[in-house]
């Protein structure tokens, strides 16, 4: 953008990009306190999928549901992110620091990640990857809740969403097989068992067709079987409980 746009409620851009790629935040000061929440995640959270610049992720819905409390929801989802180990991105235990931990305001953070941990191994993306077992995630999940409850910020865990059929049609075919589907079913069940999370936001749940539990239901189905649509996102903000995100009730 030419010139001096800081006052501008519309700045004007000379061109546009369909990816972030050279902003990374924008701080804004303000008189009254605010609470900061961030979403940290992988291409569910980062908005693949999303109906372009329409601010429709599940973390912008969010965000419309906080506003009037003052509170800033920040989206620190990468697409192809992972629990464990880098590859596009950092992985989160290393990013919680940068991403969550050392943000202005910072009260809670919502853990949606590893179904890339779970479901790369051996394909395209990671060829030389082993699959990773349950066990392996949930003690990546157990250092995020010891790293966000030694600085006081409350965490929340999200169950991971169905993907039976997933990126089938595509170079990534194989990414879904019923061995992995059961890492998913026992990461789950311990992120809603364990009472290691603050509180959890059962996504799972809300995502599943009732007839299929593996898939995600039609309606909030992008078409790819493993992103929800615009209609999903909605659903899963309108799922999250505000008292319980920040441990009110």
């Amino acid at each position: 953008m030419a010139g001096d746009q800081v006052a501008s409620d519309t700045p004007s851009p000379e061109s546009t990009l369909s990816a972030r790629v050279f902003l990374s935040s924008i701080l804004v000061e303000r008189t009254a306190p605010t609470r900061t929440v961030v979403a940290i995640g992988d291409s569910i959270t980062d908005g693949a999928t999303a109906t372009m610049d329409a601010n429709t992720r599940w973390p912008d819905f969010l965000a419309e549901r906080l506003v009037d409390n003052d509170v800033a929801v920040l989206n620190a989802g990468i697409s192809g992110g992972r629990l464990l180990r880098d590859k596009m991105g950092t992985n989160a235990l290393a990013r919680l620091e940068r991403d969550v931990l050392a943000q202005p305001g910072i009260a809670a953070v919502i853990v949606l990640i590893g179904i890339n941990d779970i479901s790369w191994n051996s394909m395209v993306f990671a060829p030389h990857d082993g699959p990773v077992a349950a066990a392996e995630l949930i003690a990546g999940y157990r250092q995020l809740t010891a790293r966000a409850n030694l600085h006081g910020v409350r965490i929340i865990g999200a169950t991971l969403t169905p993907f039976e059929g997933a990126l089938q049609d595509t170079p990534m075919a194989g990414y879904y097989s019923a061995e992995k589907e059961q890492v998913r079913q026992a990461v789950n069940r311990w992120i809603r068992e364990s009472g290691e999370f603050d509180a959890v936001i059962d996504f799972d749940a809300v995502t599943r067709d009732p007839a299929h539990p593996a898939r995600l239901l039609p309606a909030y189905d992008s078409g790819d079987h493993l992103h929800p649509g615009d209609a999903g996102n909605k659903a899963m903000a309108d799922a999250i409980d505000i008292g319980v995100l920040f441990g009110t009730r």
